[in-house]
């Protein structure tokens, strides 16, 4: 029986989302598979590192008095030595050998690639996106400077950090004027639609950035379309990706926002651990922009150099029939494993299936030669030389 470390919560503005994809679907799907030894690894908002079974049931983190609980047990320490051990120290000293980590950490310190290069340099198998992709995705900006190379449509925009707005907001007022309303703001390194404003006008414009620069310290401003409808297309795998069903959230605010994704729906939610009814699948916009859409959804993917899983958003200006990238999410919530299910993958199928690329992706490299053998050393002089 292999043993998977589902890696979750952290120091992020999506720590409670990502306590939530940890349990629908991975850590419900892994249990019931009765093919591995699930042990939920726990990372609070300050930083410090749990793991117990307990954890494994939703339920631990919906009762009125589990910080104290958690307060109570004995924190662990991640051993790297020759893979990735979860130790917890004492008299006793228990520890557990990890076969296959699988993130759940949305934003900061997770989805940012952060935790893929620890588990990366632990040599254990790790799901979803290695460290390059994440770290690019999470970036608006550069994903968008990307797509722009490699000539793949989106929006126009300006972008700019704390310190340039604190330096010299009138410079980039005018670079913003350039852009026509309305407009989206958004911190660059967030997801879940945290800290994202839409702006008609320059009051609204000027609040929206306030809002961003709170949680962020880098910030894009995107040109919105008047005529435009949100898509949406998960992926799924390897060298070899395949896609699941294009994707339109049927959103009741002006922009798919989070109260959108979490919360609404009439409490449709609890199954799905996202609102299951905010969404059309699949999206009626006709099978020649589903096809666009999804040939353009790949090539996004792989040009990011994404395995595993990833999500791909688009908007779609209705008035000049175009399709524009605008960013893509390496976890996407819940692995949107509401839309895999209808495109005829179970959620047991898509969760061992990621395990199974994990394996796949961590066993190509070993293909790869990563020390490179050299006399510099006996070279180099020491002592002697700088006599």
């Amino acid at each position: 029986m292999k043993t998977v470390a589902v890696m979750f919560g952290g120091r992020s503005a999506e720590h409670d989302v990502s306590i939530i994809t940890a349990h629908i679907p991975i850590i419900d799907t892994l249990l019931a598979s009765a093919q591995y030894d699930v042990w939920p690894v726990y990372i609070t908002k300050d930083g410090a590192w749990y793991c117990d079974k307990q954890m494994n049931d939703l339920s631990f983190f919906q009762e009125a008095d589990w910080q104290q609980k958690l307060a109570r047990m004995q924190k662990v320490r991640l051993n790297f030595d020759k893979g990735l051990t979860i130790e917890w120290p004492g008299f006793f000293d228990r520890h557990i050998k990890v076969d296959v980590a699988f993130p759940a950490m949305h934003g900061t310190y997770g989805e940012d690639g952060s935790l893929m290069g620890v588990l990366r340099m632990a040599g254990v198998p790790f799901v979803g996106c290695d460290i390059f992709a994440s770290a690019v995705a999470m970036d608006k900006v550069l994903t968008k400077q990307l797509l722009e190379a490699e000539k793949i449509p989106t929006p126009p925009y300006v972008w700019f950090t704390r310190g340039m707005w604190k330096a010299d907001p009138e410079t980039l007022r005018r670079e913003i004027k350039k852009l026509e309303y309305p407009l989206f703001v958004k911190p660059v390194h967030l997801g879940s639609s945290i800290g994202i404003s839409k702006a008609k006008d320059e009051k609204e414009l000027e609040n929206a950035i306030e809002v961003a620069l709170h949680y962020d310290d880098k910030i894009l401003v995107e040109q919105g379309i008047t005529e435009m409808i949100e898509v949406t297309l998960p992926i799924m795998g390897n060298d070899d990706p395949r896609t699941a069903h294009v994707e339109r959230p049927l959103n009741k605010t002006e922009f798919f926002d989070f109260n959108d994704k979490y919360l609404s729906g009439g409490g449709k939610k609890g199954q799905d651990g996202a609102n299951s009814g905010y969404s059309q699948i699949p999206a009626d916009i006709g099978e020649k922009m589903t096809e666009h859409v999804k040939e353009i959804g790949v090539k996004v993917y792989q040009t990011l150099g994404c395995t595993g899983i990833s999500r791909v958003d688009f908007i779609i200006d209705t008035k000049h029939d175009k399709a524009y990238v605008i960013e893509v999410n390496t976890l996407p919530g819940s692995l949107y494993h509401h839309n895999w299910k209808k495109a005829g993958v179970s959620n047991m199928d898509l969760v061992s299936g990621l395990v199974r690329l994990a394996e796949e992706r961590h066993a190509a490299l070993k293909d790869t030669t990563y020390a490179f053998k050299s006399d510099i050393l006996t070279k180099v002089g020491g002592a002697k030389d700088q006599k």
